[in-house]
């Protein structure tokens, strides 16, 4: 049977992080295009997101890395005043979700999408790849905030952390740093794109229970 009584416990979170650049990133891009059938507007995405697929691989993407994302055909209408609304045409997109594991290609990858016939670019985001190498060290953050934490307030109240007496960690989940980036098909063709990875935070926390002592 355990000694410890709970008023000489005192449970406390920590929390630990830590920045590290990043060394992949994921980029979503694509094809849009507007016809006045169905089968004109799929026949276009289609001709120009081969364009696009053969351009990524030719910067050096490997087809592991790669993943259509979404592909959608839909109506366009016209609402005129007072009016039923009118179809004018069908707008068909492709999407492709790429890895990019040399981030010092990333800009290349990038221009060759638009020669490649590409007119979408919805976004960026940078990550680690293998989060787990790195982890770590926010777990010895975390626990050295929440030790810090307990002898602040044992040192108030006139005790002393004793021992842990348990530590459990809450689940992490890395997630990739959004850049936001929507351009036109001009813009994007005019020069090549210079990219800015920033570093990606890894965050730990932890749960400890403290036994204290007079």
């Amino acid at each position: 049977m355990s000694t410890i009584q709970p008023e000489t416990t005192i449970t406390l979170t920590g929390k630990g992080t830590v920045d590290h650049a990043p060394d992949v990133a994921m980029i979503s891009v694509g094809v849009q295009v507007e016809a006045k059938t169905a089968a004109e507007a799929m026949q276009q995405q289609a001709e120009n997101m081969n364009g696009v697929f053969a351009a990524v691989k030719a910067a050096g993407i490997a087809d592991r890395d790669m993943q259509t994302g979404q592909l959608s055909l839909n109506p366009v209408y016209e609402y005129p005043n007072n009016a039923r609304p009118r179809l004018t045409g069908y707008q068909a997109s492709n999407q492709l979700n790429i890895k990019v594991r040399k981030l010092d290609t990333l800009g290349k990858t990038l221009d060759a999408v638009v020669k490649g016939g590409g007119n979408a670019i919805n976004g960026v985001s940078f990550s680690i790849d293998e989060p787990d190498k790195f982890q770590n060290d926010a777990r010895i953050e975390a626990i050295k905030d929440a030790a810090a934490k307990a002898e602040l307030y044992a040192k108030a109240v006139g005790y002393k952390v004793k021992r842990i007496v348990t530590i459990s960690e809450q689940d992490y989940y890395p997630q990739p740093v959004p850049m936001v980036m929507q351009m036109r098909q001009q813009d994007m063709a005019a020069a090549p794109t210079p990219i800015a990875a920033g570093e990606v935070s890894l965050t730990q926390t932890v749960n400890v229970v403290f036994e204290l002592t007079k």
